[in-house]
């Protein structure tokens, strides 16, 4: 019976099965900085959503907090609204573009330190050296035959596995809830689906692409390495082979023998070993280096053994390889760092900030939209005088509640007043009280003389009766009736 390929027509020279990669441990400058890294990242992730932020009694004490059902977003100090949406833009684009401004100095650091993807990859393989030993424990293993010794350990294993995973998705979720209570409520069965749900998905995602896909995330599924292609260049700091100084390649014995006639590197594949993707960096940059630097350690752990010069695999520019090949001195990596397509990623990025900055330190806090009745569009009263009736939306953005008043201004002879006042005390301003971190809507109506043209446009602005802080004001237009009407 044909298989499934012959089925469907598959030609099997086009792909090839994947070979199961396990990295080697390694000590090092970079294996340190990812030990480091990875623990920042993970007490971040895991901790911020428990953080309290006292912002008073009307408003939830949680430090980071996306309020969906209330439609905010809290960090810290700061609060966003729903009409202050560009602020998270502003953050988007400060992240894309500090991404851009890394790859063009350093290559893909941080897919190799920083992604979520490598630094769940990275946990996991620890567990995988914890439960079955090094890479060759780990290749002996996955080779031998199912018995009770191979199954305990991919069992217990595949437990840590899913435990990582199911706090890894019950972590995110608390971000958009008050933590402890969506804790209680998730335990005792009083969440909404939605948790369930999406702690589900992030447990499945986690369990899978960290615990066994792994590098085909980063070589197949991820489009970021070939965006990063599109900004790099010969003068981006990557993890390079020197070949010019390692090749040809020989043992230590032959070198011995051959002196002159051999290159530093002595084939051990060390680099080889460590490489979380299982590339060889010796073939020159590839889609699958994601940076991490291992190799480096590696490699300089063996020139030390064999008493060489380190450097062998560095962080290097290709331009700084050729001019060593040619027998010149590469440049300093400042100078590589501060040339002037990071220096336009870095200057936009810190404009982006600093505008940001500065808007969040002048915004208001009290915030004002009114919209005319179009139905009618006037009324003429008893006393002759032509009322217009207007709906104010008043948004209080503070922590507390607040007295307000509404001032009609460039209207002569313009009253105001309320639905819940009356014409006989009506007067220039309306006050109005607004509920802490809330949207207080007022039915305002205005009353002016008829004699004006039939179109006068006027300003309404709310003023908080409390502290100093600027009010807000929004343009209208006043409607009466044409003359001869």
């Amino acid at each position: 019976m044909a298989n499934l390929d012959e089925l469907l027509g598959v030609d099997k020279a086009l792909y090839e099965k994947r070979k199961g990669v396990y990295p080697k441990a390694v000590d090092g400058f970079f294996r340190r900085s990812k030990w480091a890294i990875m623990a920042v990242a993970l007490l971040i992730y895991y901790v911020t959503p428990w953080l309290r932020w006292d912002r008073g009694q009307f408003a939830p004490n949680q430090a980071v907090l996306i309020d969906l059902a209330n439609r905010r977003f809290y960090m810290f100090d700061i609060e966003i609204w729903p009409h202050e949406f560009y602020y998270v833009a502003g953050m988007l684009v400060m992240a894309g573009i500090g991404l851009f401004l890394v790859t063009s100095a350093v290559g893909r650091a941080w897919c190799g330190y920083a992604c979520p993807q490598t630094v769940w990859t990275d946990l996991f393989q620890h567990i995988d050296r914890f439960f079955d030993g090094d890479r060759n424990a780990q290749t002996k293993l996955q080779n031998a035959p199912w018995g009770p010794q191979k199954i305990f350990k991919r069992l217990s294993k595949w437990s840590v596995y899913l435990f990582i995973a199911f706090w890894t998705g019950g972590a995110w979720i608390m971000y958009f809830a008050d933590a402890p209570t969506l804790t209680v409520d998730f335990w005792t069965g009083h969440a909404g689906a939605v948790a369930y749900a999406t702690v589900g998905i992030l447990t499945a995602t986690t369990f899978i692409f960290g615990g066994f896909m792994r590098e085909q995330v980063c070589v197949y599924m991820c489009p970021w390495p070939r965006i990063q292609t599109a900004m790099m260049d010969e003068k981006s700091l990557i993890v390079t082979y020197r070949d010019w100084r390692g090749e040809p390649r020989g043992s230590v014995k032959k070198a011995e023998a051959q002196p002159g006639s051999i290159g530093d590197c002595i084939d051990c594949n060390q680099c080889v070993a460590v490489c979380p993707t299982g590339i060889d960096i010796r073939e020159g940059p590839q889609i699958g280096c994601i940076t991490c630097a291992l190799c480096i350690d590696a490699c300089d752990s063996v020139m030390n053994q064999i008493g060489r010069p380190r450097g062998l695999i560095d962080y290097l520019t290709l331009d700084d390889v050729a001019i060593e090949k040619a027998g010149g001195t590469a440049h300093p990596a400042l100078n590589t760092l501060f040339r002037t397509r990071t220096l336009v990623y870095f200057g936009i990025w810190c404009a982006i900030g600093i505008a940001m900055l500065f808007t969040l330190g002048q915004r208001t806090r009290l915030d004002l939209t009114v919209q005319h009745d179009r139905n009618p569009l006037y009324v003429q009263l008893s006393d002759g005088s032509i009322r217009n009736n207007y709906t104010v939306k008043v948004r209080n953005m503070e922590t507390r509640p607040r007295e307000v008043e509404l001032v009609v201004k460039g209207l002569p002879g313009a009253v105001a007043w309320s639905s819940t006042g009356s014409r006989e005390t009506a007067k220039q301003r309306v006050k109005v009280t607004v509920a802490p971190d809330s949207v207080q809507k007022v039915r305002l109506f205005v009353a002016a003389p008829a004699n004006g043209d039939a179109r006068t446009d006027f300003e309404i602005e709310a003023i908080a009766l409390t502290g100093n802080e600027k009010g807000d004001s929004d343009s209208v237009r006043f409607e009466r009736p044409e003359t001869g009407q």
